[in-house]
């Protein structure tokens, strides 16, 4: 056998829907993020961006255990002194449900340059409607 090496011209990308509906956050992405970075394929290079397009549908619907959705606190700050903000899992769902997710999948991903590329290449949705029909997404389930 050889060891398979490969680059940005060898790499077979394709396009996956994922339906979050009544999954847990964190197992959900913990999933959709090996399949962003490639783990999954038996060609997986670590510094090669060969992981799939992942669409990500139903992220309204994604479940968080235990009383994650008034403890959970997610942190940003604004860059002026004293500006950090706070939000609970519970506001961040009623203002904007799909950034749960993108920001639990770009947490997983790595923090450099391949990991900025790796994070254009998921999309969350709200609802189980999709702009990437052209794409001829296959769908799977996890």
């Amino acid at each position: 056998m050889k060891t398979i090496s490969l680059n940005v011209n060898t790499v077979d990308k394709k396009w996956v829907v994922v339906d979050a509906a009544d999954q847990v956050l964190g197992r959900i992405a913990t999933k959709v993020a090996a399949i962003i970075r490639g783990k999954t394929k038996p060609t997986f290079t670590p510094h090669v961006d060969c992981g799939d397009n992942v669409i990500i549908i139903n992220a309204a619907k994604v479940k968080l255990t235990g009383a994650k959705w008034d403890q959970k606190i997610y942190y940003h700050h604004t860059g002026f002194p004293g500006g950090i903000k706070s939000a609970t899992a519970k506001e961040m769902r009623e203002k904007k449900p799909s950034s749960l997710l993108k920001k639990a999948i770009q947490g997983m991903l790595p923090k450099n340059r391949l990991g900025r590329v790796l994070a254009g290449n998921f999309r969350v949705y709200d609802d189980d409607k999709h702009p990437h029909a052209a794409q001829n997404p296959e769908t799977i389930s996890i």
